[in-house]
């Protein structure tokens, strides 16, 4: 009797350990922004200079992200996406500590630019999660998952950087007499954050799962120690289990059995030849090249709008303008709101708080009712005009008025953010021709994101000065707005496509677990599995392989759900 398929779930257990595995990151990578000027300027640099090498720092990051992220693509297509993971995170860490300890100007920028060289991850990361979860209906929460993971980080990363700095001076009491904090005030920060990256390689070696296909039966020692060290945690291992772990030994003897008897029946069928190598034919379809210019010019004026914000509110206020020759009411006129960095830090700190929000509840919702491709559509038309509208905020007739009114835009370019990265990525993820070329199509991805990161705020900071040297502040808005449309019209040409997961594939994975649960009856009788949160196969099953019973909670079956044509 075969078993009713049940509906998909997501694999919560990988997804919880990509995401400590992803968490540092943006904490570590965030956390430098409220102390980097005053780290540039302890180096004797002008004040004048300051912003100059700020943007210099921050460029060189990006630059060297996109000149590595097609080989931290093509090395998780080789070695496998764990290794890659892993060997970023650590990368990342070292280069952390590497900054932590820096002692003038070039070592910043030597260290800022190692930071993005080693910054492959996020594109790894992708592809992992469309490996995981290759169920469309699934994934608007799946891919929702890691940028709100981004977003919780890059909320507390500011703050966690800012307390941290030079606690030597601000914190006398504790700290003063810290000839190591004094040599290197910039030192604590950076090694906390390393910290939370050994946690995250700590979680990645023993608990994270491989997932490209052609490496998914190497061994993996560091899912077997995190099997030996939950095991003593697990309840009730008594004749059930052991009757359980009988079963499939029994289970195992009978399936050899029966490859022995085909193999001698049928002539012997050579190894599978090692897949060739990926070419930029397979990775640069029609589609997938539409997609990667619509996640480009995103970036590019996404990053460079919240790069000017703070500028933007921080400007001085435009007085008098009904008396002054050089404002001509509505375009022509200059000035921001003249508020402190507190203030503008708070206001950020609300925007990230309601960005989770809609990250995990709202987006899911509408990509689920609307269609990824159709919501893309919506908030592409909107975002031109919340940069259109930003700058007349300044108008506003009172610093209350003012605050409120860009909080109201600043939410709308939440929405649409929010909204525009994930359903861009799984498009991009679905116009893949096959897995094999995910990674490195992710990798494209990436590098042409950070050159669209690094350009960006570079065309809003000209674009800025330039507009208050003639006298029209809505100049690098209106910029943006117009990079914007050029981001939004692709989107007319994209085609939903189905992905890598095929309707035969998906069968036989359905075929296998009814194989795998026939087999456990006929031997014990027993041939019902129940789901844990952690631990939900795709398809509705328990699924569990040679390193999944660190896992394995009280009450689940054990199945080999592969037939024997499968072994």
């Amino acid at each position: 009797m075969s078993k009713a398929r049940k509906p998909p779930k997501l694999p919560l257990r990988q997804l919880v350990v990509l995401s400590l595995c992803r968490f540092a990151e943006p904490i570590a990578l965030t956390s430098v922004f409220p102390y980097l000027p005053e780290m540039i300027e302890s180096f004797n640099v002008p004040e004048k200079e300051v912003s100059k090498w700020a943007g210099i720092a921050s460029a060189v990051f990006s630059l060297s992200q996109a000149a590595t992220g097609v080989m931290w693509g093509r090395a998780a297509d080789m070695f496998g996406r764990k290794p890659a993971i892993l060997c970023g995170m650590l990368c990342i860490m070292t280069t952390s500590i590497l900054f932590g300890f820096s002692r003038s100007l070039p070592w910043v920028i030597v260290a800022r630019s190692l930071a993005g060289a080693g910054n492959g991850n996020v594109g790894i990361m992708r592809t992992v999660v469309a490996e995981l979860v290759p169920q469309k209906e699934l994934q608007p929460k799946a891919f929702a998952i890691m940028p709100l993971v981004w977003t919780i980080g890059s909320v507390f990363g500011p703050a966690f950087g800012g307390a941290l700095a030079n606690p030597a001076r601000r914190f006398p009491n504790l700290f003063g007499s810290s000839t190591f904090l004094k040599d290197y005030p910039f030192a604590l920060p950076n090694l906390v954050a390393a910290a939370l990256f050994l946690i995250g390689l700590t979680v990645g070696i023993l608990f994270l799962k491989e997932t490209l296909e052609t490496k998914t039966d190497r061994p993996d020692y560091g899912r077997k120690l995190g099997d030996m060290l939950l095991r003593p945690f697990h309840t009730k291992q008594t004749k059930k289990w052991a009757h359980k772990d009988q079963t499939s030994s029994l289970l195992k003897h009978s399936r050899m059995s029966s490859v022995s008897t085909l193999a001698d029946e049928e002539t012997s069928q050579p190894q599978k030849a090692a897949p060739a190598p990926v070419t930029y034919r397979e990775v640069f379809t029609y589609q997938s090249s539409l997609n990667l210019l619509t996640y480009s010019l995103l970036a590019l004026h996404s990053i460079a709008y919240d790069q000017l914000l703070p500028i933007f509110m921080h400007y001085p206020l435009q007085t008098e303008r009904a008396s002054n020759p050089d404002v001509s009411l509505p375009f022509k006129f200059t000035g921001g709101f003249g508020i402190n960095s507190d203030r503008i830090g708070v206001i950020f700190v609300v925007y990230g708080i309601v960005g989770m929000f809609i990250q995990f509840f709202i987006f899911p919702y509408l990509a689920k009712h609307w269609g990824v491709l159709r919501l893309l559509k919506i908030v592409s038309v909107i975002v031109p005009f919340t940069y259109v509208i930003t700058p007349f905020t300044a108008l506003l007739p009172t610093q209350t008025l003012q605050q409120v009114g860009v909080m109201l835009v600043m939410l709308v370019k939440s929405f649409t953010s929010i909204c525009a990265f994930p359903c861009s990525i799984i498009l991009l993820t679905n116009s893949a021709t096959a897995l094999r070329v995910l990674g490195t199509l992710n990798g494209i991805a990436v590098s042409l994101s950070a050159l669209g990161r690094a350009a960006g705020p570079a065309i809003g900071g000209w674009t800025f000065t330039v507009g208050v040297n003639v006298g029209y502040g809505i100049l690098p808005w209106w910029t943006l707005a117009a990079f914007a449309v050029l981001a939004a019209l692709p989107a007319w040409w994209l085609v939903e496509m189905q992905g890598f997961e095929s309707a035969a594939n998906s069968d036989d994975n359905d075929d296998d677990m009814e194989d795998g649960t026939d087999m456990l009856m006929d031997v014990n009788g027993e041939g019902q599995t129940s789901g844990t949160p952690f631990g939900d196969d795709p398809h509705g099953g328990t699924k569990i392989d040679e390193n999944d019973d660190a896992f394995v909670s009280e009450g689940e079956e054990i199945e080999d759900p592969q037939p024997l044509s499968r072994r």
